[in-house]
């Protein structure tokens, strides 16, 4: 996956498992309370992943530049 599907995925996992915790509360299920909990953090981590890919990407980008121009 591309650093933004990773991005999107886990903004839609993180809003969906923070629904899923008000639900929870409003229900007074902890189970979907704690489903929620769990698919917020697997959301928070896919953010991460796709913003450690991103970086990556630019360092990569910034040593190949300075790799062109020594070669110049």
């Amino acid at each position: 996956m591309g650093s933004t599907t990773d991005k999107i995925k886990g903004n839609a996992n993180e809003a969906i498992g923070k629904a899923k915790q008000g639900i929870g509360e409003a229900t007074g299920s902890d189970r979907l309370k704690g489903e929620g909990v769990v698919q917020e953090v697997k959301g928070k981590g896919q953010q991460a992943m796709g913003d450690a890919k991103d970086a990556a990407k630019e360092a990569i980008d910034r040593a190949a530049a300075a790799a062109r121009r020594a070669a110049e």
